[in-house]
């Protein structure tokens, strides 16, 4: 299988996983800004694949599949050391992974009803925010930042999750 540029990015996007994960429990001066750094890079390059794959027609089944797995496992991933650091409770967690594995779920069971249903400005959105949140969370920042950061992240996660259901309740007749 050739790959496209699309979904060498992606591929790049889940080597970039642990890098980031190495960088943010090194302890060595401005380690979390190199963290950060390759975090910004690895979000980026989920808006610059979906772009190159839609704008010089190379979306693939490969794409397809492995670029919503690279988002999750990317977000999950960080989502686990600030789970482990304190940044966030585990609560929080569970509802961004439950939202996660609900809609995948949903979208599961609507392709196998002939429906493809495209990502919603909410969910988009709901990435958005969770990529700055977890960015400005590994800055030295004061906790009630930290706070504020994994409840919108929370927030965003579930209006979407919600959105997605409703606006698709009819895969489920």
């Amino acid at each position: 299988m050739k790959l496209t540029t699309a979904s060498k990015i992606t591929v790049v996007r889940i080597l970039l996983i642990p890098v980031v994960l190495v960088l943010m429990y090194l302890d060595f001066a401005g380690h979390m800004y190199w963290a950060l750094a390759v975090f910004i890079i690895a979000s980026l390059s989920d808006f610059a694949d979906g772009y190159i794959a839609r704008h010089y027609n190379q979306v693939s089944n490969f794409g397809k599949f492995m670029d919503p797995l690279a988002d999750k496992l990317l977000v999950i991933s960080v989502m686990l050391v600030f789970l482990d650091w304190g940044y966030m409770p585990a609560w929080a967690a569970i509802i961004v992974v439950a939202r996660e594995l609900a809609v995948t779920g949903l979208r599961l069971v609507a392709v196998e009803g002939g429906k493809v249903i495209a990502a919603a400005w909410s969910g988009k959105i709901k990435t958005a925010s969770t990529m700055v949140g977890f960015c400005i969370m590994m800055l030295p920042v004061p906790e009630a930042v930290t706070a504020a950061c994994w409840i919108v992240v929370v927030l965003t996660t579930v209006y979407s999750g919600v959105e997605y259901f409703i606006k698709n309740s009819e895969v489920f007749r």
